[in-house]
């Protein structure tokens, strides 16, 4: 029997806040890059492009202390588009670069939403050694139960430590794995009351789940357990979301929302045949809504099908997915895999004419045409940039590249040397000074 828009509408409005909110999280990581270092290459861009600059992003920032931050955003970045596995990279870099306790603790997120347990563990045993908290401890130990499967020995744990914020999310945690929601609302309403902020978001989230269902008493309970399910994924549990969400898409085959909640999850936690499986048949329930297009071509893209991964994302993209500048990177990502240089040029040119534009996106463009023999549009694009960015060393670099490429030398030279001026330990600019 079809759902009542009363309820699928609400959870399709969450669905679509994965994307908006890994859109927004990208717009943070710009800020925070112009914050730490101007002018600074970093052609990591929304942590989708395989083409870049052939620049070192951070040689200039090991002397200001903050390349170990910049990693940290940068992971924060692919964690909330889903990418563990980039993420896990990126916070191990941060760990190198003296990162701490906040990047011990994001790598050991990363490798718990991996399911790499032994891992996770090690870096539990470092977080110990460097001073971590106890409570801290107690929650990602539990995790580590949870994640694993160990329910007694995570209730076990939880229930003979001091009360804290993270005993009682973990507790919360419990609860809703063992479909135990008055005990899971209680202890999330302590959570959301206490003292550590990133917990009372989570638990503010998952309250909400079970808010929205309390609008629709009548509604039966695979609506609250879709809820729920989209919850945890949207405070980066689809670990725990999985079996919630499955026993769902199993007791309704035509629930299309569960299956775009499932196949997000699988192909966060990197099960891309299951999720394959799983948007395709939430395509065949709605062929016209872009998340499912969106995710689809994601996921043929982690599939390394880049024909079908070009194919929805277009489509998603004509659907109107938002945030846009998301879609269109990957699907410049996508052309070029495809070896369609023109399609991915659109793209880039598209997306310097956004409003959130950054001078990496005009590096993506410059070195792409420039890959593919296209001097002329290259040197226009990266005078647009220094017109557009004109404080960036970076932009004057790329047309000093351009310029050179060009046989354009004397100009070159000097466009160069004045990004040089601008930041002296821009590696990029360097090399390209020699090169001519």
């Amino acid at each position: 029997m079809p759902l009542s828009p009363r309820v699928t509408v609400p959870v399709s409005a969450a669905v679509l806040c994965v994307a908006v909110i890994g859109g927004y999280f990208f717009w943070q990581l710009e800020n925070t890059r112009a914050e730490l270092t101007a002018a600074q290459p970093d052609t990591s861009g929304s942590g989708t492009t395989t083409i870049q600059a052939p620049t070192d992003t951070t040689a200039s920032l090991n002397d200001t202390g903050d390349v170990s931050l910049l990693h940290l955003r940068r992971g924060d970045v692919f964690a909330l588009e889903g990418q563990w596995k980039d993420a896990e990279d990126e916070y191990q870099q941060a760990v190198k670069a003296g990162g701490g306790l906040p990047a011990l603790r994001k790598l050991a997120q990363a490798q718990l939403e991996r399911r790499d347990f032994r891992n996770a563990t090690n870096t539990l045993d470092q977080l110990r050694r460097a001073g971590e908290k106890p409570e801290d401890q107690l929650l990602l130990e539990s995790l580590i139960d949870l994640h694993s499967g160990e329910l007694d020995k995570a209730r076990t744990l939880l229930s003979a430590a001091s009360d804290s914020p993270q005993k009682q999310y973990g507790l919360a945690l419990l609860a809703i794995i063992t479909n135990d929601n008055d005990t899971a609302k209680t202890e999330l309403a302590q959570v959301q009351s206490g003292w550590e902020p990133v917990l009372r978001s989570y638990a503010q989230t998952l309250l909400g789940a079970y808010s929205e269902y309390a609008l629709f008493p009548q509604s039966p309970a695979i609506h609250l357990q879709t809820l729920i399910a989209h919850a945890l994924a949207q405070v980066q549990e689809c670990e725990l979301a999985l079996p919630i969400v499955s026993q769902v898409t199993r007791t309704q085959d035509d629930y299309r929302d569960a299956w775009i909640v499932q196949g997000f999850c699988e192909l966060t936690t990197e099960r891309y045949q299951d999720a394959l499986a799983s948007l395709e048949r939430a395509y065949q329930l709605d062929p016209e809504k872009p998340e499912t297009q969106y995710f689809l071509g994601r996921t043929y893209a982690a599939l390394n099908d880049h024909g079908n991964a070009l194919t929805f994302l277009q489509y998603a993209l004509q659907n109107g997915f938002s945030p846009e500048s998301e879609v269109r990177q990957w699907i410049a990502t996508e052309a070029v895999a495809n070896n369609q240089v023109d399609v991915a040029l659109d793209q880039y040119d598209a997306l310097t004419k956004l409003p959130d534009a950054t001078i990496d996106t005009y590096t993506q463009y410059v070195t792409t045409a420039l890959a593919a023999g296209k001097k002329q549009e290259a040197a226009v694009k990266a005078q647009e940039a220094t017109q557009k960015f004109p404080d960036e060393a970076q932009s004057w670099d790329l047309l000093g590249w351009a310029e050179g490429v060009n046989g354009n030398k004397d100009q070159a030279r000097q466009n160069l040397q004045k990004a040089l001026q601008m930041d002296p330990s821009l590696q990029s600019a360097k090399d390209h000074l020699k090169g001519l």
